[in-house]
């Protein structure tokens, strides 16, 4: 029996079977997974309405995606989830990887201090489900979650977008303004409107067993390439919540799906990686994967985020990650063209953002993919070359591919991005995500940067710089850093003046920098975030 104990969530009549006038939903939202419901969340955030219609009832079988890295976290406090994602997660930043039976070396993820997430954590995607579907329940009047809902298919014109659906009391018509497609890699409104993946397959297979056991393997990430305990092969291994061990073993291209899942085939390759320790299976499944994508994410009114629009390995968590991403840049402009305070173009630089964080991370893994399994010959060649001088020699570790891990990609050629002066010395520079640092408010409260830069355009002025807010357009935040002035935070260790030097930045909702300055005037300001919002005329 699994650990995670599912309780399916109830079932209701739409209105539009009980006689009840039909809903129009701003957003209709296809898919109840860790993309669909976040983005829900997201917009609800922004006081967008949307229905979610799912054709399942329960949160995900099998912990499935497990690693969330800290700039998905960041994203997951601020639609109010992170503290317990932390809470229940096993937080870990140390990778070790393995040629045989000997260490080839470790990195550290995260190596400075003075952020309030760690680089990753380890929770089973269930739980993010469970978590983002209690926080639905915040927003009664903005979020209307249908379960057993399927979409049969899907419409739209110059006026509006449709869905019909079919329940267990039968089918009816939903009318909504755009419609995100979140169904997944299976998507079946990819598939309706034609929309090929391109990129490459690999047919090389994995097994992925969640077991259950009581073990003192520390919280880090393990990679072995060609393990004594399975030869010529790679395996990976994650510590979970829940005493639960996520295992992945190589196969090779020829297995057979349906053998290698049963039972009595599992339990002794788990076995010989854990040794004599007693075990139980939790779940067990035989993937293999592609790095593709669609060429476009935007159809007019019909958006596809998350997997339905780019899948890649699993190695490097950049796929539940990367959906994440997609719901930050994606939501806020969504909100602003629906608002009417932005013009509808803004949907191209979703479009062409994250195409490009969709590709880097399909590269990546990709890389990984090859590195992993070499074709015979001069890629075998190399990759044992590599593994060999890694032992001793730092060079050749940059060279190592176990799995580029998530990051979030610069945005350095946006066309929402304004001035970068030169003038700054400092890591940080425009199209970057904002980086925390711990900060303290007038009455002795601590506090993190991030969650008071929050989710709308932000000025942050650093190093002591001031921003007269009498100057400014309406609905822009304002946050000073060691100014002195009433509001001011405090830079408790000096980490917001080392990261951003001393100057004023413009930062979207989704906490990229879009502008800076060292003095800037208030037309330039002005300026900058006209064209960042590509405010409706």
């Amino acid at each position: 029996m699994a650990r995670y104990q599912y309780e399916p969530f109830d079932y209701v009549t739409p209105p539009e079977l009980t006689g009840q006038a039909g809903t129009r939903a701003p957003v209709i939202i296809v898919g109840a997974g860790p993309i669909g419901l976040g983005a829900a969340v997201d917009l609800a955030t922004h006081g967008i309405a949307s229905v979610v219609v799912d054709d399942n009832n329960v949160v995900s079988v099998g912990s499935r995606a497990i690693c969330w890295a800290k700039r998905s976290l960041e994203i997951f406090d601020r639609l109010g989830i992170g503290d317990r994602m932390l809470e229940k997660g096993v937080t870990w930043k140390l990778g070790r990887v393995f040629r045989g039976d000997q260490e080839v070396y470790n990195f550290d993820l995260l190596p400075d201090d003075g952020h309030k997430f760690p680089a990753f954590i380890n929770l089973q995607q269930y739980y993010v489900e469970q978590y983002l579907v209690e926080r639905c329940t915040d927003f009664p009047d903005l979020i209307d979650l249908r379960f057993k809902n399927r979409v049969q298919s899907v419409g739209q014109d110059e006026t509006g977008v449709w869905a019909d659906i079919e329940t267990p009391d039968g089918s009816y018509r939903l009318d909504g303004d755009f419609l995100l497609a979140c169904d997944g890699a299976n998507s079946r409104l990819r598939r309706q409107f034609g929309l090929d993946f391109g990129g490459r397959y690999f047919e090389e297979r994995f097994l992925i067993a969640d077991v259950e056991m009581q073990a003192d393997f520390p919280s880090e990430r393990w990679f072995w390439f060609t393990p004594t305990f399975h030869p010529g092969q790679s395996a990976l291994l994650h510590k979970q919540p829940d005493n639960i061990y996520r295992i992945d073993l190589q196969l090779g291209p020829d297995a057979d799906p349906e053998e290698e899942k049963k039972p009595e085939n599992v339990i002794p390759r788990i076995e010989k990686v854990v040794g004599g320790r007693p075990f139980k299976l939790d779940w067990v499944s035989v993937y293999s994967f592609n790095c593709r994508r669609i060429d476009r994410f935007v159809h007019d009114r019909v958006i596809f985020i998350g997997d339905s629009a780019h899948v890649v390995s699993p190695f490097g968590a950049r796929g539940g990650n990367g959906g994440m991403h997609d719901v930050d840049n994606l939501c806020w402009k969504l909100a602003h063209i629906i608002n009417g305070t932005s013009d509808a173009s803004l949907l191209d630089s979703y479009d062409a953002e994250r195409v490009h964080g969709a590709d880097e991370n399909i590269r990546n893994s990709s890389w990984t993919s090859r590195f992993m399994s070499p074709e015979p010959g001069i890629e075998m060649s190399f990759r044992n070359a590599v593994l060999s001088l890694a032992v001793d020699t730092p060079f050749a570790r940059r060279m190592v591919n176990a799995g580029r891990l998530s990051v979030p990609c610069q945005l350095d050629s946006s066309d929402l991005n304004s001035h970068d002066s030169d003038e700054f010395d400092v890591a940080m520079q425009t199209g970057m995500v904002c980086l925390d640092a711990p900060v303290r408010h007038a009455d002795g409260r601590d506090d993190w940067l991030m969650r008071q830069i929050g989710g709308g355009f932000c000025l942050l002025a650093t190093g002591g710089a001031t921003i007269d807010p009498a100057t400014l357009p309406d609905g822009i935040t304002v946050l000073e850093i060691g100014s002195g002035r009433d509001g001011s935070l405090e830079d408790t260790e000096g980490l917001v003046a080392a990261r951003y030097g001393r100057g004023v930045h413009l930062i979207r909702p989704d906490q990229h920098l879009a502008a800076r300055w060292v003095a800037p005037t208030p037309g330039d300001i002005t300026s900058a975030l006209a064209r960042c919002a590509r405010i409706a005329a």
